[in-house]
């Protein structure tokens, strides 16, 4: 008999509750008992482990879990044998190197045999020499924020979402790394494929259906040739004949970040009865 798939969940944390949402919407049901580091899903042939975010990678490129939900930065960290098989949309941040305002640094190379303290010594390393710095890493788990404050070190390599702590510890980031946010890893010795590619699809129409929301409206039809340009869909929008002859009524997936905008275009051009919907899940 086939085992059953294995998939790493992050146990606790921002991106704990993220993962967990997601795969609900995907279809998958779990419940975790309080503490407990095992979930098995109900109507699939999948056991959830819960375990730290930055092991996941180095546990699936061993193979004990098939499959897990993570950091992109903590898979280039533990440069773990696992491929990425697709990016969750969510989680997004930047690592970059990061600086004191009134530092004089303008360069990586300034930093040469300077200390920087980061959570990401290997990447951080491979950076630096790459610019033909070598630095002395002080390696911490934590915040490294306020190590220059305590004279640790000269600069930082950390994570930055908003930018709001750096502008608090009155940083400035120097140079951006790298781009990075939450995805779906395997390993190639998966126990089950089939599972494994179920899966997959299903997290991919909840991730696409998060990026695009369903417009509808009614635009006279001398108007829809133009009205279908704002509004193209995937392959073309639906378009469907009302009472009245000389109108129609669309309806088409778009870009949620472009929706407001081409609401605006639509409703100049005539189009009347404008709805937005959102997709909770979709299969394109």
């Amino acid at each position: 008999m086939t085992e059953r798939l294995r998939i790493g969940v992050p146990s606790k944390g921002r991106l704990s509750d993220l993962a967990i949402d997601l795969l609900q919407q995907a279809g998958l049901q779990f419940r975790r008992q309080s503490r407990s580091l095992f979930a098995r899903v109900r109507g699939l042939e999948v056991d959830l482990t819960f375990l730290r975010t930055d092991d996941i990678p180095t546990l699936c490129g061993e193979g004990a879990i098939d499959m897990g939900i993570t950091g992109s930065d903590l898979v280039a960290e533990a440069a773990a044998d696992v491929q990425e098989r697709m990016r969750l949309g969510v989680g997004r941040c930047r690592l970059a190197i990061c600086v004191p305002e009134e530092s004089p640094v303008k360069s990586p190379a300034d930093l040469d045999g300077k200390a920087v303290a980061t959570s990401f010594p290997r990447v951080t390393d491979a950076y630096f020499k790459q610019h033909g710095a070598t630095t002395h890493l002080v390696s911490l788990s934590g915040s490294v924020e306020v190590m220059i404050q305590l004279g640790v070190a000269e600069g930082i390599v950390d994570l930055v979402e908003t930018g709001s702590t750096l502008v608090a510890n009155r940083l400035r980031i120097l140079e951006e790394i790298g781009q990075y946010e939450t995805v779906l890893i395997q390993n190639d010795r998966v126990r089950d494929p089939e599972t494994a590619e179920r899966l997959v699809r299903r997290l991919e129409g909840v991730v696409i259906a998060r990026d695009y929301s369903l417009l509808e409206y009614n635009v006279p039809r001398v108007q829809l040739a133009e009205a279908e340009k704002l509004t193209p869909g995937f392959k073309s929008p639906t378009v469907n004949s009302l009472e009245d002859p000389e109108w129609c009524a669309v309806r088409a997936m778009v870009r949620s970040d472009r929706v407001i905008d081409t609401m605006e275009q639509l409703e100049a051009m005539g189009a009347s009865a404008i709805i937005q919907t959102t997709i909770a899940n979709c299969r394109l």
